[in-house]
């Protein structure tokens, strides 16, 4: 069942979207070489909270922080600990915020001092891969719409897309109907319609999409050990051009 939101809700699910939009950018701008990842997790958690919100992810079947922050080769749920960032890393930060009975869920990735131009390339091409997605994100469209223009894309650049993890629905639940692939033909899955509220989240490596578990349970990295990237936003379907819900300007 997918969950059409009334006016009502969405009103709640902005502000929601707004805080973790706010927890975001200020885990990007922690992304230096010194700092530890544990440290830019503390410092989401702390915020989350101050603003009246709970961290969405913490506890959430089990997992163990405020934050995924995945670093290089780590493709998605990275759990922040004692890795003290270096020049030239890679850095994405998922980040979900709950707040009156709704969830905001975005990422990104970010350079870590000086990084390669393969590896500025890779987070460039995956953020574009989002935006590209999102010309379909509109009435009447079909969710594999999106999904296959973030795929040509993502290909065209000579980069892979990741299957085994793929963008959802997002609302009183963190993981909602539908689910929202990266990849495929277009054409296929539900059609949008406005009320329809999408985490779209292109993950993009430099070789194989092929990724594997470590031994925590939680940390997926790619199976070649080279490096991947993550660009993702809460989307709200309208009856024009889909709305962006984890836009940070401000509190």
């Amino acid at each position: 069942m997918i969950a059409i939101k009334n006016g009502h809700e969405l009103e709640r699910m902005r502000k929601a979207c707004k805080i973790t939009a706010a927890a975001r950018a200020l885990a990007g701008s922690m992304v230096k070489p010194g700092v530890t990842t544990k440290q830019i997790d503390k410092a989401v958690h702390d915020f989350i909270v101050s603003q009246g919100a709970k961290p969405s992810f913490l506890g959430y079947g089990g997992f163990p922080a405020s934050t995924c922050i995945s670093v290089n080769e780590a493709v998605v749920h990275g759990i922040p600990g004692s890795y003290v960032l270096r020049d030239g890393d890679i850095v994405t930060v998922d980040v979900g915020a709950y707040y009156q009975g709704f969830h905001g869920d975005c990422a990104a990735t970010y350079a870590c001092g000086t990084v390669s131009p393969e590896a500025q390339r890779l987070i460039d091409v995956t953020r574009e891969s989002f935006y590209e997605g999102i010309k379909y994100a509109k009435r009447g469209h079909r969710v594999s719409d999106i999904s296959h223009a973030i795929q040509k894309h993502v290909e065209s650049n000579g980069f892979s897309v990741v299957r085994a993890y793929i963008g959802h629905g997002v609302g009183a639940q963190l993981h909602e109907d539908p689910e929202v692939p990266n990849y495929g033909a277009p054409g296929r899955g539900p059609r949008l319609l406005p009320g329809m509220t999408l985490a779209i989240e292109p993950m993009v490596t430099m070789g194989s999409y092929e990724v594997k578990v470590l031994k925590d349970r939680w940390t997926a990295v790619t199976a070649d050990g080279k490096w991947a990237a993550q660009y993702e936003n809460t989307v709200l379907i309208t009856d024009g051009e889909p709305e962006i819900l984890t836009v940070n300007e401000g509190l």
